[in-house]
C-alpha cells in the first residue's frame, strides 16, 4: 500500500501562489504516475494536474492551464504543484493520487488524505 502525504495547504490570499507537494514515506514514487485532484465544497472531485512516471508527460485540467505547473523530483521522492494567481474558485481539499498510468480523470489506485487550501481576500 502506497501511503501518500500532502503538504502546502492552508489559508492563502487571492492572487498569491502556493507550492503544494506530495511525497511518500513507504514507497518510491519514481515508478508511479502522480496526479493532484481537488474537491470544492458541494462539488465533485476534479482532476487538476498529473505527471507520468518519467516526468516527460504532464496533463492539466481546464482550471489549471496557464496557472499551475506540476513537476517531480525523484531524488527527493516528491511531486510539486506550483499554483499561481489563486482565486476563490481554487478553494478546495487537494489530494495527491498515484497509479500505474497517467489518467486524466480519477482512476488512481492510491490516495492521500488531502489538505485544505482556502483562498480569501
Amino acid at each position: 500500500q502506497v501511503q501518500l502525504v500532502e503538504s502546502g495547504g492552508g489559508p492563502v490570499q487571492a492572487g498569491a501562489s502556493v507550492r503544494f507537494s506530495c511525497s511518500s514515506s513507504t514507497h518510491s514514487l519514481s515508478s508511479y504516475a502522480v496526479a493532484v485532484i481537488r474537491q470544492a465544497p458541494g462539488k465533485a472531485r476534479e482532476f487538476v494536474a498529473g505527471i507520468n512516471w518519467g516526468g516527460g508527460v504532464t496533463f492539466y485540467g481546464k482550471s489549471a492551464k496557464g496557472r499551475f505547473t506540476i513537476s517531480r523530483d525523484d531524488a527527493k521522492n516528491t511531486i510539486l504543484l506550483t499554483m499561481n494567481n489563486l482565486n476563490f474558485e481554487d478553494t478546495a481539499v487537494y489530494y495527491c493520487a498515484a497509479g500505474s498510468h497517467l489518467d486524466h480523470g480519477l482512476d488512481y489506485e492510491y490516495w492521500g488524505q488531502g489538505t485544505q487550501i482556502t483562498v480569501s481576500s
